[in-house]
């Protein structure tokens, strides 16, 4: 078996890491426009075409990037924490961190219920509603990186 070599997961830690990155850019990307689109949403009324057309992107945005980047990120994430000597679990940011991507992960299921709620025509909130939750997630994002990167004690 000469030339054959062991392969262990901290050679992959850094693929894990890069695509823990680029599925988190997008679970955001997602997560920051879906609230734009009820604001649009709620603003169309009952002017069906424009509804349906909106439900029909709100449910695409929802279903084919977000809900998968989200996945994707959980996976790599964990990846990352289980890899040998990667991520100090004991570590204050790591946990500051992890309250953080469960509070966009609560949103993230605000978001699909608001999506339901459009998709059956029963939404009863206002554009300015959507507008403030179409920022909400910037602030979790902002302590995610923060603490990433900066890793404070």
């Amino acid at each position: 078996m000469e030339g054959l070599q062991k392969i262990t997961m901290d050679e992959y830690y850094l693929w894990f890491k890069a695509f823990h990155i680029i599925s988190a850019i997008t679970w955001m990307a997602g997560l920051l426009y879906l609230p734009r689109l009820f604001v649009y949403h709620a603003e169309a009324g009952t002017r069906r075409e424009i509804t349906e057309t909106f439900k029909i992107m709100e449910k695409r945005l929802l279903y084919f990037i977000i809900n998968p980047s989200l996945v994707a990120v959980v996976v790599f994430g964990g990846l990352m924490v289980i890899t040998p000597g990667g991520i100090d679990i004991g570590a204050v940011w790591f946990w500051v961190k992890m309250v953080m991507v469960v509070t966009l992960i609560f949103m993230h299921g605000l978001f699909a219920v608001w999506q339901k709620q459009f998709e059956l025509d029963t939404n009863t909130r206002s554009p300015r509603f959507y507008r403030i939750w179409n920022e909400a997630p910037t602030i979790p994002l902002m302590i995610i990186v923060i603490m990433a990167v900066v890793k404070p004690t």
